[in-house]
């Protein structure tokens, strides 16, 4: 079975790559679906986001990145996906991805299946990471680190 694990990943953080490395476990492959939306502001530019995952899943041979526009239904059709895997860090994740999977599901049939985060990541986020090491907030373990690096200059660039 193929799964997809869709996200921004502005940046990659080890909180993703714990449900994509626990996905792996469940299903035959694990596609990570970088979503492109250029209205939306984000760091990383969407090569860059596909680049670092890349890097970043390299160790894992049932991984594979690609990256999509429009709706994550239509990618998963394209490419034969069985199933979402999204992880949840918290009750209220559960709250906002229902409704998305529910959808999903009406639209595709494809069925959404939730992985908890591993407790000691729980509280991480794309959006909180960027938002500490902005303020000079140490991220170095909240991150491969390689991304880590990339952060700091990106950072570094847009504040000179």
């Amino acid at each position: 079975m193929r799964a997809v694990c869709p996200g921004s990943f502005d940046p990659v953080t080890l909180g993703h790559l714990d449900v994509v490395t626990r996905a792996t476990k469940v299903f035959e492959e694990v596609v990570v679906a970088v979503g492109v939306n250029r209205s939306k502001s984000r760091l990383f530019e969407p090569e860059e986001r596909l680049d670092m995952l890349r890097e970043a899943t390299a160790d894992l041979p049932s991984v594979r990145v690609e990256g999509f526009t429009g709706l994550l239904t239509d990618f998963c059709t394209a490419h034969g996906v069985d199933a979402i895997v999204k992880g949840l860090r918290s009750g209220g994740d559960y709250e906002y991805e229902l409704a998305m999977a529910q959808m999903n599901a009406h639209l595709t049939g494809v069925e959404t299946v939730w992985l908890p985060t591993s407790p000691s990541l729980s509280y991480v986020s794309s959006s909180l990471v960027k938002e500490v090491a902005a303020l000079g907030g140490d991220v170095a373990a909240l991150l491969p680190g390689f991304v880590h690096e990339r952060l700091l200059a990106r950072l570094a660039e847009r504040a000179g």
